[in-house]
């Protein structure tokens, strides 16, 4: 496949997508136990699991980027926020699971328990060092002890008359992860502040951050034990100030991306974040791309990765309204040809139904996928639970689509990923997206593992023991639509669906 056609056959250049194609099975003498998914998922971050929720608004905020992580993923923010709520999104999702937390969040001994609770609430966490001005630690206040002072009394009791006082027990700054198991232990202790030479609070470790590794062993995390997190971005206006912000809360990958991202603006955004001093150290996903060009031009620029997909997510109007786009795994391969030489990792985005075409992308030259509908029914995402004639559904909609480009009572800040940033008003907005609802799915970990396990089956099926073996030696066999009629359940009712399937 090449994205060069001839003048004399302007046709000549084919299109396939995941329906189009099948995996050959091979030889296999593999165990459950033998399979390893991690791949890569930028040119310096790898990945347990090669699957990440895609930034829309209707799929990842903290609470989707917290689970994605966990899994061995990684959750991507949407940028339909302001700076500074996405930033703290990214802060969120860095307080969790920590392991040593090095800038926990304090209060002061005269802030009454109201604020003590709508702290509590706003950072999700239920204890905190009580600091003086000096930064010196005084005592430690916990929700447990709001339940001792009624609620109508919070409003005028301080957190000095009800906190734990010095002295406490303590931690040096730099205390191993082992030797803060050993006072955890000894002590019975929930939290152990740290604090240096002079009493200044330096840190926090948490007993639950230690169960929370110890349950989630594959977690995606960063050199200090903190759960990864990417953010998308733009370019239009307040797009630099935006990642700096966003590097400032300690987001470990940006994403750069609009709908079509081989324009000159985006490219010189990547350039810029891979040059500056700044920003230079912090992985950049470039996209999206459709073709071997384009993904060149992000390998030119510096992309530590580069995402693919113009049109195939299923929220998508993308192709019909404007006429443009390539068939997904004929995109994938062509951006594959421009990336694999230069070592940069490419992302399918968009467009998986199944679990199946998992392998397939990445056999087609993506070393991870990104999901949108698939996880769009899950419990963690933002999305609103609605009850339609007695089934669960949650809303999803396209950053294309009208809800998301209008202001609808606020600001939009999507509108520059399809280049109507400057349009004023919501009339003149042209969508290339839809607003709809798909089932609820319950957890992301079960949804994770049924998508993990059928790209654990694809590889047994084809005798890969890695991802890396699957890309090198899987091959493709191109199908008719009567073999598609025939791969899927046929010419039966279906009474009960499986966890993995859907007629629909």
């Amino acid at each position: 496949m090449t994205d060069q056609t001839s003048p004399a056959d302007p046709f000549g250049f084919l299109g396939l997508t995941y329906d189009d194609v099948l995996l050959l099975p091979g030889y296999s003498d593999l165990a459950p136990s033998d399979i390893d998914t991690t791949s890569r998922l930028t040119r310096e971050i790898s990945l347990k699991i090669p699957l990440l929720s895609a930034a829309m608004d209707t799929v990842t905020e903290s609470a989707m980027a917290i689970a994605m992580a966990r899994q061995g993923g990684l959750g991507v923010l949407h940028r339909n926020l302001s700076i500074e709520d996405q930033a703290y999104q990214v802060d969120l999702v860095k307080r969790t699971q920590t392991g040593i937390i090095t800038n926990p969040v304090t209060i002061g001994p005269d802030a009454t328990l109201e604020e003590l609770d709508t702290l509590a609430g706003q950072f999700r966490i239920s204890g905190f060092p009580v600091v003086d001005a000096d930064n010196k630690l005084i005592g430690m206040v916990t929700n447990r002890d709001l339940r001792f002072t009624p609620v109508a009394e919070w409003a005028t009791t301080k957190v000095n008359e009800v906190m734990t006082p010095q002295p406490l027990i303590t931690g040096p700054a730099g205390i191993s992860r082992d030797d803060a198991t050993l006072l955890l232990r000894k002590h019975k202790l929930e939290r152990l502040p740290l604090v240096d030479g002079e009493g200044r609070i330096t840190g926090l470790i948490t007993v639950k951050d230690f169960v929370k590794s110890e349950q989630f062993p594959d977690s995606s995390k960063d050199s200090q034990g903190r759960l990864m997190v990417g953010a998308a971005i733009g370019y239009f206006g307040d797009a630099w100030q935006r990642a700096t912000a966003l590097i400032d809360a300690g987001v470990d990958v940006l994403v750069a991306d609009t709908a079509h991202g081989n324009v000159r603006m985006l490219i010189d955004m990547v350039k810029r974040l891979k040059t500056d001093p700044a920003t230079r150290d912090v992985q950049v996903i470039g996209g999206n791309v459709a073709t071997r060009q384009g993904a060149q031009a992000f390998v030119d620029a510096g992309a530590d990765a580069v995402k693919v997909g113009v049109g195939p997510g299923s929220i998508c109007t993308t192709r019909v309204v404007t006429g443009v786009g390539v068939p997904q795994i004929t995109a994938v391969y062509e951006a594959s040809l421009a990336c694999k030489p230069a070592g940069v990792p490419v992302i399918a985005d968009g467009g998986l139904k199944y679990s199946g075409e998992i392998g397939k992308a990445l056999v087609a030259g993506a070393d991870t996928v990104m999901l949108g509908s698939l996880f769009a029914g899950c419990e963690e995402t933002p999305g609103d639970l609605v009850l339609v004639n007695g089934k669960q559904f949650k809303t999803y909609r396209g950053m294309g689509s009208m809800g998301a480009m209008s202001s609808r009572g606020k600001k939009s800040y999507s509108k520059d990923r399809y280049f109507q940033a400057e349009v004023t008003s919501d009339d003149k907005i042209v969508p290339e997206g839809i607003e709809g609802q798909v089932a609820y799915k319950g957890p992301l970990a079960t949804v994770a593992h049924q998508l993990i396990g059928g790209l654990h089956q694809t590889m047994f099926y084809t005798g890969a023991r890695t991802v890396p073996e699957l890309q090198a030696n899987g091959r493709f066999v191109r199908i008719t639509s009567a073999s598609l009629k025939e791969s899927h359940p046929h010419d039966v009712q279906m009474t009960v669906e499986a966890p993995n399937y859907s007629g629909s």
